[in-house]
């Protein structure tokens, strides 16, 4: 096997070098739950030919967004992405390149990536972007770990609001650095409970808004009890095409932004990859993760762009390091920034003025239907609606039907006692029919 070339006398001779009796002591750090006992459950080898009838049959089997009533949101929204954004990033000057390791070399890339750093800015409101990050939910916890350097404390406070997967990957990266990580109870709008859980040991509170439950929220007030204890205020968004229409989380107080920029030039794709979105104030630059690209001249006095600041461990000692996360998500990055060139503000406003009207729309046709009740008071594009059943019981019927009738609240927090709810998110992508569609379908479902 030339993938396995290594034979039973190279791999002892390897073991007894490092002083490990065997394999398994390589593994001492994994905890025994998480080990499998035995091999995984796939089909042990098989010639290319049936490989690949095996993947087109289950490929099949997937339902694209694109195929039918499509109301999921919850972290991940589909929009319109224009064709020349997927032509203009296959491109082979930006497809082939990645990290500028030589920036001289590197100008159309460097210039990318400044031109990514000022709309994000714009975008937040905020006076410095970086280069991006992986995703939104890493740059979420990215945005704590800052927050302790900056402040020297280790307590982060997780709003009631806050997407159960981010706060997930909060939790797996704070305890690794030993801070400690509260999150209180998943809530439609509970800005009283947040504020009452700052103290004088709290380095961060994470806020979210537009929230998991679509709820947008004014959180002034919770950055202006942060920065009076002392602490940090940190400004999640998952929709990134909010900031068209909603106030920015600048405006609003933030410190830290930590957003998720698939919903501009990027599709579903299947989860990933997606871009991380990070924006800080000025004063604390300088504890910001990954890269930021800087403007300049050369000696001739011509423009040109740099890499003012490497702070990952790709290009600085992981130690001193203020992001272990090795990737920037560049490519996506670009078509983000292909995508909002396009739009300009003005195009964005109005997409966001669009997607408004198509939930308000969504929340009247399902407010219509017996046994809803829309819980969402304030809302951009997406809302929750609590159903007389349980809701996933529901959306799987409603699958079967054709209608993907978006995310139920059980599927991403099994023991919130929220069984009962469901998040459905319209944008421009869907039509009127759709949502009249989708209330006929679940009227047809409750009776």
């Amino acid at each position: 096997m030339r993938y396995l070339p290594l034979t039973p006398d190279d791999r002892a001779q390897m073991l007894a070098t490092i002083g490990a009796s065997n394999i398994d002591e390589l593994f001492c750090d994994v905890p025994q739950a998480a080990r499998l006992s035995g091999p995984v459950d796939l089909p042990y080898v098989q010639g290319e030919l049936e490989v690949e009838r095996k993947l087109a049959g289950l490929a099949r089997r997937n339902r694209t967004a694109g195929e039918g009533p499509f109301f999921c949101g919850a972290g991940a929204y589909r929009h319109q992405v224009p064709a020349s954004v997927d032509h203009l990033i296959q491109r082979s000057e930006f497809l082939t390149s990645y990290t500028p390791y030589q920036p001289e070399i590197a100008q159309g890339t460097l210039q990318v990536l400044f031109e990514f750093q000022t709309q994000v800015a714009r975008l937040t409101g905020m006076d410095v972007a970086n280069a991006s990050l992986y995703d939104g939910s890493t740059a979420a916890a990215e945005g704590v770990m800052m927050a302790s350097r900056v402040t020297r404390r280790t307590r982060a406070v997780l709003s009631p609001g806050l997407h159960p997967h981010y706060a997930d990957t909060i939790r797996t990266m704070a305890e690794a650095a030993g801070l400690t990580v509260e999150a209180l109870p998943l809530a439609i709008d509970a800005e009283a409970q947040v504020l009452d859980a700052i103290d004088a040991d709290t380095a961060c509170v994470v806020v979210q808004t537009p929230n998991l439950f679509g709820t947008a929220t004014d959180v002034t007030r919770i950055g202006e009890a942060a920065r009076a204890a002392g602490a940090l205020m940190i400004v999640v968004t998952t929709e990134a095409v909010s900031f068209g229409l909603l106030k920015s989380p600048g405006a609003m107080g933030a410190d830290i932004v930590a957003a998720e920029g698939q919903s501009i030039g990027n599709g579903l794709n299947y989860g990933g990859p997606y871009v991380g979105l990070f924006a800080v104030r000025e004063k604390h630059l300088r504890q910001a993760p990954g890269r930021l690209c800087g403007e300049t001249v050369d000696a001739d006095g011509r423009r040109g762009f740099v890499l003012t600041l490497s702070t990952r461990e790709q290009h600085i000692r992981r130690d001193k390091a203020t992001s272990n996360i090795c990737t920037n998500s560049g490519l996506c990055a670009l078509a983000f920034s292909i995508h909002m060139s396009l739009l300009g503000e003005t195009g964005l406003r109005q997409l966001a003025a669009l997607n408004h009207a198509k939930a308000r729309a969504l929340k009247a046709a399902l407010s219509q239907v017996k046994g809803v009740e829309v819980l969402t008071p304030r809302f951009f594009n997406e809302i929750a609606v609590r159903l007389p059943v349980a809701a996933a019981p529901v959306v799987e019927t409603l699958a079967a039907n054709g209608v993907l009738a978006g995310v139920p609240v059980s599927r991403l927090a099994p023991n919130a006692g929220l069984d009962d709810v469901l998040l459905l998110a319209a944008t421009e992508t869907t039509p009127d029919s759709d949502i009249a569609f989708l209330s006929r379908a679940l009227s047809k479902v409750l009776a």
